[in-house]
């Protein structure tokens, strides 16, 4: 008897019980509950349970949002097949492609290959008028590819001779930290600017974001020390005037003022031209508990105190109306106070080997780039 003839049966007669092994109702019990499952095949695994329950087919297709039909096709479609092809779809059923494979061949290939006469990138409309296609056509390809044509991310790669031994140095201290030590990350955000606005924002409400004006006035700048505790999240930090040696020399003490006696102190921090200065090789000299950890060049990234910075411009001053340095300063330390009521340490996941393979893999598409 074909399918046809058993659903057409099916629609004329009371519909019996579905029998279900325990293997069978457990499958579908599960399917039923999924969360990730297609809804296709959470729908069909609800009709089927239903179905052995005795629940009538009408009210099954009530109850789950399909039509009778439906229902039917589906308990004959179990009684001849199981569930050994219960989540395929049928051949000649489903969505049919709507672009030919060639076309998407060609989109992608442009996009990736070319550029639209005299100009940096391709829009959706530029790469739709250039392949007689809609620009939502260009935007469903782009999206199922993974391809952004309208970002750029900006990079470099380091050219440090030391670059390899200086990053499992820094990973290794942040995935095994030694024994009764404190790991620090250590840097300084420089010229960081009192911006006052030309006018008062206006007030966040329904319907509209809040306001500010686009131009500003500048009140001085202040530089923030930090060092980041990698273990715990809490940060020390310290706004002064400048950013020589004599405030690196300034900050440094404050650090070994807060980090308890009997414990040594490993800084990560960058190359800046101060970390070498004769002062401070001489301070670091007469403090050995102090032991300096250098990211290589061109990889602020290694330097989890970069993190915090962003947290602290994104949430503290970028938004923030400075009518002067010193109302600068508070703002930053009572972000500071309040991200040390509650710190949250930020986790290195990535190992040295799995970020040295993807840098050689970045060095081999530069060369490649290059010719």
């Amino acid at each position: 008897m074909g399918l046809r003839v058993v659903v057409q049966w099916l629609m004329n007669h009371p519909a019996a019980p579905l029998e279900l092994t325990e293997s069978q109702r457990a499958a579908l019990e599960t399917i039923a509950k999924s969360s990730t499952a297609a809804h296709r095949e959470v729908l069909r695994a609800r009709v089927l349970l239903m179905a052995a329950d005795g629940t009538a087919n009408s009210r099954t297709a009530e109850q789950v949002g399909v039509s009778v039909p439906t229902v039917l096709e589906w308990r004959a479609r179990f009684g001849a097949e199981g569930l050994v092809k219960f989540g395929q779809v049928r051949k000649g059923r489903g969505r049919k492609p709507e672009i030919p494979q060639a076309k998407i061949d060609e989109i992608v290939r442009l996009t990736q290959e070319s550029k639209p006469e005299g100009q940096t990138h391709w829009s959706c409309r530029t790469m739709a008028k250039v392949t007689g296609v809609s620009a939502a056509t260009v935007q469903r390809v782009w999206s199922s590819r993974g391809l952004k044509p309208h970002l750029v991310e900006t990079f470099k790669l380091s050219n440090d001779k030391r670059f390899d031994e200086k990053l499992v140095d820094v990973v290794g201290l942040y995935m095994g930290p030694p024994d009764k030590a404190v790991v620090l990350c250590l840097d300084e955000k420089s010229q960081i600017q009192a911006l006052d606005r030309t006018q008062p924002s206006l007030p966040m409400k329904k319907g509209r974001a809040g306001t500010m004006t686009h131009d500003y006035k500048r009140n001085g700048t202040t530089t923030l020390f930090a060092a980041l505790d990698v273990l715990t999240g809490k940060v020390i930090g310290q706004c002064l005037p400048q950013h020589t040696n004599n405030e690196l020399l300034h900050f440094l003490k404050k650090v070994d003022r807060e980090v308890p006696k009997g414990l040594e102190v490993h800084v990560i921090t960058d190359n800046y031209a101060t970390r070498g200065h004769d002062n401070v090789e001489a301070w670091l000299a007469k403090h050995p508990r102090f032991h300096f950890h250098f990211t290589p060049t061109s990889s602020s990234w290694l330097n989890l105190v970069e993190r915090w910075f962003r947290e602290l411009t994104q949430k503290a001053i970028r938004r923030g109306v400075f009518r002067s340095v010193p109302d600068l300063t508070a703002a930053i330390y009572a972000y500071l106070e309040a991200h040390n009521a509650d710190p949250k340490p930020f986790v290195w996941t990535a190992s040295a080997e799995d970020i040295l393979k993807k840098v050689r893999r970045g060095r081999v598409a530069l060369l490649q780039a290059a010719n």
